[in-house]
């Protein structure tokens, strides 16, 4: 039997691997679930006749385990729970077109709130449009079941969405001067860049402080941001603070050492909506934490 093709395989890598993380929320384990897919692929690739559908299938099944076997973990997680970021340079535009098909935070907290099947069944048809037959076969039920199943969360999400339509320069402007407002403790100044319904979400994963649960609201994010700079920050030593790009939208990344010589590592990001911050998402856990070319 001739082996199979790896070219065949590696033109559907790219793809592969957007449906995955889309559906895992972690370009890891993303990237493990593919090579899972190239194994079973190997296996079998003499017998197949649509190979992306195919390798769709799998790789989507694959996801849906781990989805299900990670709602066990989750529930053990201290504090909230916040994707794995991918953290690139500030880019100029044309480094820029590189990561348009980068997935904002802002869209990840959402789908983190739709049931395993629901979410497979929202990226599969919503995103990549696969037929409602093909979706039912990897979750294993009616195509009528997993049409419910997409409807569902499609009316979760946006119940749940956190709006962010703004352009990158917009998204820098807009986060500036919140940190700014922040640092000086002008109320007023982050009332005007703040939305009513902003809410602000951190991730430390039992590592360090950080809110257990999301703050809502712009007045109690504004002082939550204004105590944790004003109170928590001051003992970070020789602070280190660089724009970057997290899965493509504006962010800020803070190095430093704080008095007690523990390392200090965080990493912000927004989502902005009619030149307001919607969401602001803090990762602190530095297993979540991919940075490229930094």
């Amino acid at each position: 039997m001739p082996p199979p093709s790896t070219d065949e395989f590696e033109t559907q890598r790219r793809y592969l691997t957007a449906v995955a993380y889309r559906m895992l929320g972690n370009r890891a384990e993303a990237e493990d679930a593919v090579q899972e897919a190239w194994l079973r692929y190997a296996h079998h690739a003499e017998e197949i006749r649509d190979v992306r559908g195919w390798l769709t299938t799998v790789t989507a099944r694959i996801c849906l385990d781990q989805l299900n076997s990670a709602r066990v973990r989750r529930a053990a997680y201290v504090g909230e729970w916040l994707p794995a970021y991918v953290i690139d340079p500030d880019a100029d535009p044309a480094g820029q077109a590189e990561l348009a098909d980068q997935v904002s935070i802002a869209l990840l907290v959402v789908l983190e709130r739709l049931t395993p099947e629901q979410r497979v069944a929202f990226v599969l048809h919503d995103a990549f449009g696969v037929p409602f037959d093909e979706v039912a076969a990897v979750l294993d039920t009616t195509p009528a079941a997993a049409r419910q199943h997409a409807s569902r969360a499609r009316r979760a999400a946006a119940d749940g969405n956190i709006r962010h339509t703004a352009d990158l320069a917009e998204q820098r402007r807009v986060l500036n001067a919140f940190l700014a407002a922040a640092q000086s403790g002008d109320m007023q100044a982050l009332a005007a860049v703040l939305a009513p319904d902003v809410v602000a979400i951190g991730d430390a994963g039992g590592m360090f402080r950080t809110a257990l649960r999301p703050v809502l609201g712009a007045d109690k994010v504004a002082r939550f941001w204004v105590g944790l700079i004003t109170n928590r920050l001051t003992d970070v030593l020789d602070a280190k603070v660089d724009p970057v790009l997290v899965n493509g939208s504006a962010g800020m990344m803070m190095r430093g050492v704080r008095e007690s010589g523990e390392p200090f590592f965080a990493v912000l990001t927004v989502a902005v909506d009619d030149g307001r911050i919607t969401g602001l998402f803090n990762q602190q856990n530095p297993e979540k934490l991919i940075l490229r070319d930094l």
